[in-house]
């Protein structure tokens, strides 16, 4: 079953990116190239996923259909989130030339091009979210839910300057939660939240989709840290052993393997019971969380 929705979701995402995004012809051809290697390179679409799932979990009377125009929203967020793998992977920060099993974008395109193209997708992305088919209180409520988790202050982007400048310092447990909850965690937070908010959900709805979003989000981290020590570049898709060899401030490196994954699994034990109160409507949602724990790649 979960698999089905994990193609499904995939299939549609793809289908509404491809209608979204700047064909490859279109001038100036080259950004738009750029833009497509990269958000048609293979992701799974966990964040729209999430999303479209957080929706239908919230609407108690058509728990089984997905709201006109959702997967708009669900596109918004695979756009910003492959902006800041555009971004993060550039020499200046990550210096990477593996994403997703295929040269990262600044290795096609060179850099200039590549940082273009993240900005575009963002700026995509925000034109998108401001013609979302809900009522315009919603769209805004999603619009400022997804600016702030992917701003400076607990969010994606302040994130990611933490974690700049932790390599080459001994990390201690405080601050790698903290890069971990703002880089990784708040994005896909925002994910759950604004499919919540899009399809109608009330403060109590909100609150749960938040509490489950910031376990799963540091759950999904913790586990990224521990693969990129435990499977092969082959496997994951991106270069392995880069977190060791910048000397990153990662899980593995303060609690080690085993325990990083024991917290991993209390964190998704802890979020899933934030959605206990949806019963069945919920079930999905907890298969995904468990899915981001126990994947390979």
């Amino acid at each position: 079953m979960l698999q089905q929705t994990l193609a499904a979701g995939c299939k549609l995402i793809d289908a509404t990116l491809e209608r979204l995004l700047p064909t490859g012809e279109q001038p100036p051809a080259s950004i738009h190239k750029a833009m497509r290697h990269s958000v048609f390179a293979g992701g799974k679409r966990l964040r729209p996923i999430l999303c479209m799932e957080a929706a239908r979990m919230v609407n108690g009377k058509n728990a089984n259909e997905l709201p006109p125009g959702i997967e708009e929203l669900g596109c918004a967020l695979e756009m910003i989130h492959t902006y800041s793998l555009i971004h993060d992977d550039l020499p200046a920060l990550d210096n990477d030339d593996l994403r997703r099993g295929k040269p990262t974008c600044h290795v096609v395109f060179g850099e200039a091009i590549a940082i273009l193209a993240g900005d575009a997708l963002q700026t995509c992305a925000y034109q998108t979210l401001s013609q979302l088919k809900c009522p315009a209180e919603a769209r805004v409520r999603i619009i400022e839910e997804i600016a702030r988790e992917t701003g400076t202050v607990d969010g994606m982007i302040g994130g990611q300057v933490m974690d700049l400048e932790a390599e080459n310092t001994t990390p201690d447990a405080s601050r790698v939660e903290s890069i971990h909850r703002s880089k990784t965690g708040a994005l896909l937070t925002a994910s759950l939240v604004s499919g919540g908010l899009y399809n109608n959900g009330n403060g109590d709805d909100i609150a749960r989709l938040r509490e489950f979003g910031r376990c799963v989000g540091l759950a999904f981290q913790i586990v990224d840290d521990v693969l990129d020590v435990t499977q092969s570049s082959a496997q994951l898709g991106k270069t392995a052993g880069k977190d060791t060899a910048t000397e990153k401030a990662t899980y593995p490196a303060v609690f080690g393997v085993e325990e990083s994954l024991r917290q991993a699994d209390g964190l998704i034990a802890s979020g899933c019971l934030a959605l206990d109160h949806y019963g069945t409507r919920g079930q999905t949602l907890k298969a995904l969380a468990h899915f981001l724990v126990e994947r390979k790649s």
